[in-house]
């Protein structure tokens, strides 16, 4: 079995560049995917995102123990299922500010990582509701929805809060700029999720040029010396040979380095430990492990039931310089997010839905970094997943102050039509001591990890500008993993733009498009 193209994984960067690169009719491409397509109802539905992670299709990762968060592991959902994250996660759709960029293209040397050089792939992702624009595609496969009457009267009760807490008006997250008070937009239509699978693959399937394979779980690269030539996958129960022209993985900030440290890619010592062994000794191969945390959260019994979500219960995204609340522009430091419904980790009672809603708090680019290494050779050992969070003194004092700043929007005026009492972190919690006990156990995760394939020139990257794995020919990385450096919100937008960027940039000309 062989084609001129094969994609490892058919989360949402494969999706778009199954569909993208299966365009040119003079090449073959195949898609390998550990699951198969969505089949459960609930993931249509968009206020079921919640209770989606552990069923069948969810990779169902944890980590170690984490010192920072009071010794807790924390439970991190991949979907394991056409499309990928896109059939779990909350369904926000926000770029990133523009000076997340600036980090991308500097490191790289190349100007089609800065917001500038991925606003093009932005663009022909997106279905917008608002119409085309210099900053929106209307044309595109994915419908992002910017939403007004739907929102519910408890977040548009938020939104007037961060405005009275002197927070700027932005309106919407994908024009570049990133700071203030918004709605999010939603991957939505006519009230359904809709996957990065149904709006990129669906419609191609029946493209001659094109083989989707499910069920297939991608053991280790195939090399000829610095040339990868393929994979071997178990389908079906059998080990089998895959052979490739060209090989692109987009298995996720998980799965792809353990691909590369299960074929002998990785850290010399940490792949002996792991009883492999080291064909290239790439020292950050599983490093430079970074996420988002939310703290869950500032949570508010309310005066009158709370109207079940119209929409994804998570509605509104606020970002903003914690010390200059009212400056408009450059990338945030904090993040506050308005859910119309009781958010909480697994160390508190939760209540009940309808009486109560939350007020998240978190950082936009926090300093912890960890790693992710293997146990043992095979797919079926756990890997080891340390996101080191709250490891800097940077994230501890940040997300201390972004609570702090959580705390003040919650109790302004606009919302005391709502607001009967606080119950977390609550009015006795006041003391450095019990603040800081409090948000040990009260963050989680934002399900953003990236960055251990990082991309870059320098020592330690992984991956060069054209997303070519270092010292090798003919692999490429296409996900998570080459983020070098976090963007200030949701990665799932800039996941999308850096599929399309590298299908009309890198791979089209390639492969004679």
């Amino acid at each position: 079995m062989g084609f001129d193209v094969l994609i490892v994984g058919a989360g949402s960067a494969g999706c778009v560049l199954a569909a993208r690169l299966s365009e040119n009719p003079g090449i073959t491409v195949g898609l390998i995917e550990a699951g198969g397509p969505a089949s459960d109802p609930d993931i249509a539905i968009p206020q079921q995102w919640p209770l989606l992670p552990g069923r069948d299709y969810d990779w169902a990762y944890r980590t170690v123990p984490q010192p920072g968060t009071a010794g807790r592991r924390h439970d991190w959902p991949r979907g394991r299922v056409f499309g990928g994250s896109s059939c779990l996660h909350a369904m926000a759709h926000v770029r990133g500010a523009h000076d997340d960029f600036r980090a991308w293209a500097e490191v790289t040397g190349a100007a089609r990582w800065s917001y500038e050089g991925l606003l093009p792939g932005f663009r022909r992702i997106e279905s917008f509701s608002g119409g085309a624009s210099e900053q929106h595609g209307a044309g595109g496969p994915l419908p992002v929805l910017l939403p007004n009457a739907e929102v519910s009267p408890v977040v548009r009760a938020y939104m007037g809060a961060g405005l009275a807490a002197a927070i700027p008006w932005l309106g919407d997250h994908n024009t570049g700029r990133l700071i203030g008070v918004a709605p999010n937009s939603l991957t939505i239509r006519a009230g359904r999720r809709v996957t990065v699978a149904d709006a990129y693959l669906e419609p191609v399937l029946a493209r001659g040029n094109l083989t989707v394979i499910s069920c297939a779980l991608a053991h280790r690269l195939t090399l000829s010396g610095t040339r990868v030539t393929g994979v071997t996958a178990q389908i079906d129960g059998q080990v089998t040979p895959i052979a490739a022209g060209m090989t692109i993985v987009c298995a996720g900030a998980i799965a792809t380095p353990l691909l590369l440290l299960r074929s002998g890619i990785g850290p010399a010592r940490s792949l002996e430990r792991a009883g492999v062994a080291c064909l290239s000794d790439h020292a950050g191969v599983g490093e430079n492990l970074h996420d988002h945390l939310l703290t869950a959260g500032n949570v508010y019994r309310a005066k009158k039931p709370v109207p079940p979500s119209r929409l994804q219960h998570s509605e509104s995204l606020t970002y903003v310089h914690c010390g200059e609340l009212s400056r408009p522009d450059g990338a945030p430091d904090v993040v506050l997010g308005c859910v119309a419904a009781p958010t909480v980790t697994e160390c508190f009672e939760r209540p009940a839905m309808g009486s109560a809603y939350t007020i998240l708090s978190g950082v936009t680019h926090p300093t912890s970094r960890g790693r992710i290494t293997l146990t043992g050779p095979e797919i079926t050992d756990p890997p080891m997943i340390d996101p080191q969070y709250l490891s800097t003194d940077h994230d501890r004092r940040l997300v201390r102050q972004a609570l702090d700043l959580a705390r003040r929007v919650g109790h302004q005026p606009e919302l005391a039509e709502w607001r009967a009492e606080e119950i977390y972190p609550g009015a006795d919690c006041r003391s450095d001591a019990d603040l800081e006990a409090f948000l040990e156990r009260a963050v989680m995760t934002h399900h953003h990890p990236v960055g251990t394939c990082r991309m870059g020139r320098a020592a330690g990257s992984v991956v060069d500008a054209d997303l070519k794995l270092h010292g090798f020919e003919q692999l490429y990385v296409v996900d998570a993993s080459v983020i070098p450096v976090i963007p200030s919100g949701p990665i799932h937008a800039a996941v999308l733009a850096i599929a399309e960027t590298f299908a009309a940039d890198i791979a089209g000309p390639i492969l004679g498009r």
